[in-house]
């Protein structure tokens, strides 16, 4: 019999999870349309849409995690089985089997590469990334700026302001999960041992993550959420001690610090008033959970790495695979789809902002995974500290926000703070290397 009682209950459980959908998306329906003034006014609105996400969510993720308890309880990988639910749930829970579903299998390890007639040194290369990162993440922050604080002027003349900052995270990883997923059908892939239910938790964080970044727009300016992001060290810092139990040099803690400083400088010193939406309390909020929510995905994705070393272009098309449907489920529950596609109709411009800050997005994603693969995670880190300075004049000149002398100051040193940690870092590596080499002379 194989697994064929086990089944049946995993059935049960799938059914059970559809009127769970289904019940849910009653209440939620009923919430937004007889309190929809709620989403039309106050600071603290968000609160009900992020209930509401999370909600949507839940009801992919809370089957889930049933039909998870009951796999390991029961046994049920144990037990041989040859029918699609059994090889679905073995691909989900254990990763194991003669092939994965993230892997080609007849991939064949290919032989050193030659060196491409085209790109014929590092140097070349590394320009290459440079300007592959600076001109997708740069044209990304202007639209995603553009989206979310200006106004849409229609044909006859209606003004609107698009708000929904769960499609938006819908739309860029949509894409993002094609790009990656065509890149696994045309180049063969090593195998995929990773059990895919482990990319939901960064992919819940990163999605997440997004919608606060987004959110946060409607209560800070865009350069006090650049120079946030540039700010992450702090919390990856806290998240990596929690998660992967790193340990850190002093330098790390004293550059930390210091950025603490710059950003503290940087918010007092910003010149725009209240009604330009600089620092509220919501706003503070929101970046905090970007932060942290962010700093958990980069470790949890370090960590996966570590212990089943998917390629990451399998694991761009893991985490996004995710996100599609948990943001999906959420949008079809609010009537999100709906209304984004009325919002398109009326404002055609918005169709091309939204897909371009799609392609920016899954561009850039491509461009993050080659330049850490050619030149590692500290060079990246140098290239993307210089576009979040770029960032903040950019959308200074284009937007007109004013920064005061202070503000300037803990600019730069929150950069200057960056880089000396990123020098610290090299001379550490270089003095243990050296030391290690003189020990190994010795013996």
């Amino acid at each position: 019999m194989g697994n064929y009682v086990g089944n049946l209950i995993i059935c049960a459980l799938v059914f059970l999870s559809i009127g769970v959908i289904y019940g849910t998306t009653q209440i939620v329906k009923s919430l937004t349309e007889n309190q929809s003034e709620l989403f039309n006014a106050g600071s603290y609105n968000w609160i009900i849409r992020l209930s509401l996400n999370l909600l949507g969510y839940a009801t992919i993720l809370l089957p889930g995690y049933l039909i998870y308890k009951y796999v390991r309880h029961s046994k049920y990988l144990q037990r041989t089985g040859t029918g699609i639910i059994s090889k679905l749930i073995h691909k989900c829970i254990s990763g194991g089997g003669e092939s994965g579903l993230l892997d080609t299998s007849d991939y064949i390890p290919a032989a050193k590469p030659q060196q491409d007639n085209f790109i014929k040194n590092d140097t070349f290369l590394l320009a290459y990334c440079f300007f592959g990162l600076q001109i997708s993440y740069l044209t990304w922050g202007y639209f995603q700026e553009k989206i979310m604080t200006q106004e849409y002027v229609s044909s006859n003349g209606e003004k609107g302001h698009f708000k929904d900052s769960q499609f938006l995270v819908f739309v860029n990883r949509i894409l993002a999960f094609t790009v990656s997923g065509l890149y696994l059908f045309i180049i063969k892939q090593p195998r995929h041992i990773t059990p895919l239910y482990k990319y939901s938790y960064c992919s819940l964080s990163n999605i997440l993550s997004s919608w606060c970044q987004y959110e946060a727009l409607k209560f800070v300016s865009f350069p006090t959420q650049v120079l946030a992001k540039a700010s992450k060290i702090i919390p990856v810092m806290i998240m990596g001690k929690l998660v992967s139990r790193k340990t850190y040099e002093y330098y790390e803690y004293v550059t930390a610090a210091l950025i603490s400083v710059g950003m503290t400088l940087f918010m007092l010193g910003s010149a725009d008033d209240v009604n330009d939406k600089v620092t509220t309390i919501s706003g503070v909020i929101l970046l905090a959970g970007y932060m942290a929510l962010d700093s958990f995905t980069s470790n949890w994705q370090e960590a996966l790495s570590k212990e089943y070393g998917p390629t990451s272009i399998q694991m761009m098309c893991g985490v996004n695979l995710f996100s599609c449907l948990l943001t999906a489920t959420s949008l079809l529950q609010q009537s999100g789809f709906t209304n984004s596609v009325c919002f398109l109709i009326k404002f055609p411009t918005f169709v091309i902002d939204c897909l371009l800050i799609s392609i920016c997005s899954a561009t850039g994603q491509l461009f993050i995974f080659y330049t850490i693969k050619k030149f590692g995670a500290v060079t990246f880190s140098i290239i993307m500290t210089i576009r979040q300075g770029l960032a903040i004049l950019l959308s200074c000149f284009i937007y007109d926000h004013q920064i005061t002398i202070y503000g300037v100051i803990g600019i730069l040193i929150v950069f200057g703070s960056i880089f000396l940690r990123n020098y610290c870092r090299n001379r550490v590596r270089a003095l243990k290397k050296h030391r290690t080499e003189n020990i190994n002379i010795k013996d």
